[in-house]
């Protein structure tokens, strides 16, 4: 019998999205409630014939277009099949056994994943009213502490730190630490934190700032994600990408998406608009929602059976919407953003729900 390696055998499979089937509306991934820009259409559609070849490996528009709208070296822009490809890089490439990769208490959920396929112990730090708690971060830290990562705003709890927090963990991080600052919803964000101040560690050496264009751009399906890398860090990270790792169309549709800030800052307001009557709503039937600073909204429910309700209601009326027990949140759910109507749909359920 052919057997895996014992730390990949007892890895948990991936778990797939449950989709609901037919006539389902899911408020469960994260996806973009808008369409991405028409630019960005218009730009995949127009290299489709030049399939027959592979993308290029340097992804220079898609380069040039992040360096372009937040003034970086293109040099030091790395980009991936979305942020998860760069994540699982950056632990393949700094961390091993009897490393630690030390993450928060509801930080994104891969990296813990992506750290046991190296065989790296993953670590959580405290967090403190559902947000990032720097204090107890630096408190975590020990000799066999190797990265550092920091999802801000947050995922599942839509809280935002400020820059000035960020940068006072830097500054109390070991130098020989790796800081990896997951900014996957920060477009939502940028209006309240100057992004050239993140992107700025990366001249450090020791730092790396991860985006994606699969959230306030549209692009979810396109599977394109950049981060901003010291020179160091990044040819380490290269040389375990897949060097084809985003289709031509993706590339163009990613750098056509990435230059249309217009239409982007407008999906932003949008959704921001809606999520922010959605929370109100749901804090005036007595629930719990932390300001989010992304384009969902998580919901805190009396107990888990409540949510457990909650959730039964809304497929009742097909709408899917994702459970929070993986996290250690099992009086939470998390909802997408969609559009208006949908969200007026699933507030009728839950006040069915709380009344």
């Amino acid at each position: 019998m052919i057997r895996a390696v014992p730390h990949v055998a007892a890895l948990a499979p991936y778990a797939l999205a449950d989709l609901g089937g037919e006539g389902v509306i899911s408020l469960a991934q994260n996806e973009s409630a808008f369409a991405a820009s028409p630019a960005a259409i218009a730009a995949g559609k127009a290299v489709l014939e030049q399939m027959p070849l592979y993308p290029d490996p340097e992804w220079p528009e898609l380069r040039a277009a992040v360096a372009e709208v937040h003034s970086l070296d293109p040099v030091k822009v790395l980009c991936g099949a979305g942020s998860m490809e760069l994540i699982g890089c950056l632990i393949r490439a700094f961390a091993g056994p009897g490393d630690r990769v030390l993450g928060t208490d509801y930080g994104y959920a891969f990296v813990a994943s992506a750290s046991a396929q190296v065989q790296a112990d993953y670590v959580k730090a405290r967090e403190r009213e559902l947000t990032v708690s720097v204090d107890d971060i630096l408190a975590a830290v020990t000799s066999e502490t190797r990265i550092v990562f920091v999802c801000n705003p947050g995922n599942p709890t839509g809280t935002l730190i400020p820059n000035a927090e960020i940068l006072r963990l830097r500054a109390g991080l070991p130098a020989d630490v790796l800081l990896v600052v997951d900014q996957a919803y920060a477009e939502f964000a940028d209006a309240d934190n100057d992004p050239g101040e993140i992107f700025a560690l990366a001249e450090r050496g020791d730092t790396v700032v991860l985006r994606t264009l699969s959230k306030a751009f549209g692009l979810a399906g396109a599977r394109a994600g950049w981060g901003y890398f010291p020179p160091e860090i990044a040819g380490e990270v290269r040389k375990l990408l897949n060097p084809n790792n985003i289709s031509i169309p993706s590339q163009a549709m990613a750098a056509a998406a990435m230059r249309d800030q217009a239409h982007m800052q407008d999906v932003v307001s949008q959704t921001a608009a809606i999520r922010d009557g959605f929370a109100g709503g749901c804090r005036a039937l007595g629930l719990t929602v932390p300001q989010s600073h992304t384009n969902f909204v998580l919901i805190r429910f009396a107990s888990p059976e409540q949510a457990q309700a909650a959730d039964a209601a809304l497929r009742e009326q097909k709408l899917l919407i994702r459970g929070m027990g993986g996290y250690g949140l099992g009086d939470c759910l998390r909802a997408t953003i969609c559009s208006q109507p949908v969200m007026d749909r699933a507030l009728a359920v839950l006040k069915g729900v709380v009344k």
